[in-house]
């Protein structure tokens, strides 16, 4: 982010993105959209985001081009965030955090999205996968979509919200992290939609006491910009990294317009966030 800007750029293979571009909906119309993106802004942003569940709709075969892509992102030092937002328990956990976070696995990239929603204990097996490997997790806290509120603002018996929780053991997690490398940053972020107003003001989420990244769908050309982020995030602005997919995604197929796209939306996310 201090490199290339804060900008996290989706790989979002929608049927009609894949339409748009002349392309077919299937595998070989899935790489040949994700890797144009991957070349487009590789080296030119702080990092992309491949939404798994548009690979993983064309089987077998699209999972081999979801694999080619985070091999491609990393021979490229551009860092990959693999949006899957896994969730579950127990062994199961482990296994998702096998697949997404083990040395070694095709399907890891730098960064996986997770979901707290079974219990912010119940993603300890990937926190201890993501701290043995050296990756990073992006924990759902905060999402902008008209359903979260009735699960992210539900309050306990103690009148601690959900989202306040998870903020908590992002928190704490960071907290022990810096301690011990002196980083700036720790390796636990949250997702918080950039158009959420001021969900955590009223919640009493203290975002800026994360001290993790901050993955922000909704930056620049999807409604949010120097207002609304400062309502959302506030002194927490340095550590957001803005998500953008299709604002730079109907650019395409034209590798120079991508990148015009891409850079456009760096320069707005960096004059929002200031």
């Amino acid at each position: 982010m201090d490199q290339h800007g804060p900008l996290c750029v989706g790989i979002d293979p929608h049927v009609s993105l894949l339409h748009d571009w002349g392309l077919t909906d299937d595998a070989a119309g899935l790489r040949g959209f994700a890797l144009t993106v991957l070349d487009a802004v590789a080296g030119r942003v702080a990092a992309v985001k491949p939404q798994a569940a548009f690979f993983e709709r064309h089987g077998a075969a699209g999972l081999a081009v979801l694999e080619e892509v985070i091999a491609a992102g990393r021979q490229t030092g551009t860092l990959v965030i693999v949006d899957a937002k896994r969730g579950d328990i127990g062994s199961t956990m482990g296994a998702y955090a096998d697949a997404f976070l083990r040395d070694g696995s095709p399907l890891a990239g730098d960064a996986l999205t997770v979901s707290p929603y079974l219990g912010f204990g119940s993603l300890s097996p990937a926190v201890q996968a993501a701290q043995a490997a050296g990756r990073g997790l992006f924990v759902l806290a905060l999402t902008s979509n008209p359903e979260g509120p009735a699960v992210q603002h539900a309050r306990d018996e103690q009148g601690i919200a959900v989202a306040d929780r998870i903020a908590r053991e992002a928190a704490a997690l960071n907290g022990a992290e810096i301690a011990a490398s002196g980083a700036r940053l720790g390796s636990v972020g949250l997702v918080v939609g950039a158009t959420i107003g001021d969900a955590a003001r009223r919640l009493g989420v203290d975002l800026p006491a994360v001290r993790g990244p901050l993955l922000a769908p909704g930056v620049g050309a999807q409604g949010a910009g120097a207002a609304e982020l400062a309502a959302v995030f506030g002194e927490a602005r340095a550590d957001v990294l803005a998500s953008s997919s299709r604002g730079v995604l109907t650019a395409g197929p034209d590798i120079a317009d991508l990148r015009r796209a891409a850079a456009l939306a760096s320069a707005e996310a960096q004059r929002a966030l200031r």
